[in-house]
């Protein structure tokens, strides 16, 4: 295989296409914490900063797994359990996300790159909780709960109010919808010894405690209000994404969890970006 398909097959692998999720509410923290529109070079380095951390994360999370997604059906076509790439290419991809994310830290201020290793070490321990706690979806929520914080740092190299209730959010947030995802792996889990939220309560207290996570979400959004300048335009963006929170627990139902992939990704990635929008409009023109 060529260098630029093992690229390609790598950016394939971890599923770039996920940072949907979590790079929106680094903007949105951004434009927040600038009170309209950012330097360049910053929004430059925090979305760099994003895309290394995340691009490790999930190098680190198909070494660590790569025995358990051999005998999962649904991960054993993913790259080193196919044989696509060896354990040691991803290695390198990873520690080369790694130098990337600290480069852009570094690039943005002091407060970055110090508070950089902790980040690292909070992404990469996500891994391994599956195996000791069914709260393994909540430290998947802290993980994509450092992109607002982070991106806040990056603006003003400070930890506000206002960032720390959006990562409140985002885990929240994130937390819920893994619970969701992961209702696919219950058997798998069951099997392996595996700890999730849907193993331990089952389906249909997974899916309540699911839907009140993204009521939780919701109110904490709202209250974002009363700590910044955001007004109107940033509450129908709060206001739209909930009913798009409501659809995606519409799709899934106790006996029927067939659309657990479009309520995963579709849902999840437009609600990030909806909130985005309208928090940029609101930063532009809302005040």
């Amino acid at each position: 295989m060529s260098f630029l398909k093992e690229i390609k097959t790598f950016f394939t692998d971890i599923k770039i296409e996920h940072t949907v999720f979590a790079l929106p509410f680094a903007v949105m923290s951004a434009f927040i914490a600038s009170e309209g529109i950012p330097q360049k070079e910053k929004i430059f380095w925090i979305i760099i900063a994003m895309i290394g951390a995340r691009s490790w994360a999930m190098a680190f999370n198909r070494v660590a797994d790569s025995g358990l997604d051999a005998v999962n059906p649904r991960t054993k076509n993913r790259a080193i359990p196919s044989g696509l790439l060896s354990k040691q290419k991803m290695w390198v991809f990873g520690i080369f996300s790694i130098l990337i994310f600290e480069f852009a830290a570094y690039s943005l201020n002091r407060l970055a790159f110090i508070l950089s290793p902790l980040a690292l070490l909070i992404i990469s321990f996500y891994s391994y909780t599956k195996r000791f706690t069914s709260l393994s979806h909540l430290f998947l929520g802290l993980s994509l709960s450092i992109a607002p914080v982070g991106a806040w740092v990056a603006i003003r190299e400070e930890i506000s109010i206002v960032s720390a209730e959006l990562a409140l959010a985002v885990m929240l947030w994130t937390a819920g919808f893994d619970i969701l995802y992961s209702l696919q792996d219950l058997d798998f889990d069951r099997t392996y010894g595996l700890y999730s939220i849907p193993k331990k309560i089952g389906v249909k207290n997974s899916l309540t405690l699911s839907k009140s996570l993204h009521i939780l979400t919701v109110l904490i959004l709202f209250s974002v209000i009363f700590f910044s300048f955001l007004g109107k335009i940033y509450l129908l963006g709060v206001i739209l994404s909930s009913f798009f929170l409501i659809y995606e627990h519409l799709l899934i139902k106790e006996n029927d969890l067939s659309k657990i992939n479009k309520a995963f990704f579709n849902m999840n990635g437009i609600v990030s970006l909806t909130l985005m929008f309208f928090t940029i409009v609101d930063c532009l023109f809302g005040k």
